[in-house]
């Protein structure tokens, strides 16, 4: 596996990776998760992105992380949303976190880069008895021609350990995980939606991913941007781009005995 530090792609994550959309956070809604009064902790929070949208829905949030930097962004993003959300540096292997203190676990993004054998069981300590954990996922979708696609093969150019491409944005096989650790009552939802980027916003996205700005050098971050930067000109030339990502969603429940 790839090598990643986030918190290097703090400038463009914070500016280019703008979180999931209003849709998964209203199905949530209608199936009483993130909803008013309930205490939620967002693991792997980064930005803050989801910890946000659950304080905006009346949730008390606390948002975990080990990156400093990204933290640091969420913050100052808070302060310039009035938003009081908590933040704590640490792992969801162990998040040092009192047990059964929370209503609902939220992972959005972060669940590939888990020990998730072990984080499955500290989510479980933290949980409250039928309390809920939601692993969610907004990923790019590359087809055949597409700039997603062109853009993948650039990255496995100047990057070949990195395996994170052509998926499909659906991620059964993390069922096994809350299956395996006893969690019930396990359900999925997941919808297609393009995604309007600039050609200098695709940019930005791309280098905050974890085949680029998060596990490159600088020098080789700058030389493949302007790869794919006159890549864009030349193939894509159609600017902005709408390109087609999928949200999916899996929630499960802590038994109540």
């Amino acid at each position: 596996m790839v090598d990643v530090d986030f918190g290097r792609t703090a400038s463009d994550y914070v500016q280019y990776r703008t979180g999931f959309p209003e849709g998964i956070y209203e199905e949530l809604s209608a199936r009483g998760i993130g909803v008013r009064g309930q205490r939620v902790l967002d693991i792997g929070t980064g930005t803050g992105t989801m910890a946000r949208e659950f304080a905006r829905r009346g949730c008390e949030v606390v948002g975990l992380d080990p990156s400093e930097e990204l933290i640091a962004e969420a913050r100052r993003i808070d302060a310039e949303q009035d938003l009081r959300i908590e933040y704590v540096i640490g792992t969801a292997e162990r998040t040092r976190l009192d047990a059964r203190s929370f209503d609902v676990v939220s992972a959005g993004q972060c669940w590939y880069w888990l020990d998730r054998p072990k984080a499955v069981r500290e989510i479980k300590r933290v949980l409250r008895p039928e309390g809920l954990l939601v692993i969610a996922q907004f990923d790019w979708i590359p087809l055949p021609g597409n700039a997603v696609e062109a853009t993948e093969e650039l990255i496995e150019k100047y990057n070949p350990e990195w395996r994170l491409g052509g998926g499909t944005g659906l991620h059964y096989e993390w069922m096994r995980d809350v299956r395996a650790a006893g969690l019930e009552d396990i359900r999925t939802l997941s919808f297609d939606q393009n995604v309007v980027f600039s050609h200098e916003a695709w940019r930005g996205r791309v280098r905050a991913s974890a085949g680029v700005r998060a596990s490159m050098s600088p020098d080789m971050v700058a030389r493949f941007d302007e790869n794919l930067r006159a890549m864009l000109v030349e193939r894509f030339t159609e600017d902005p781009l709408a390109l087609p990502h999928c949200a999916w969603v899996m929630h499960a429940r802590l038994p109540a005995g």
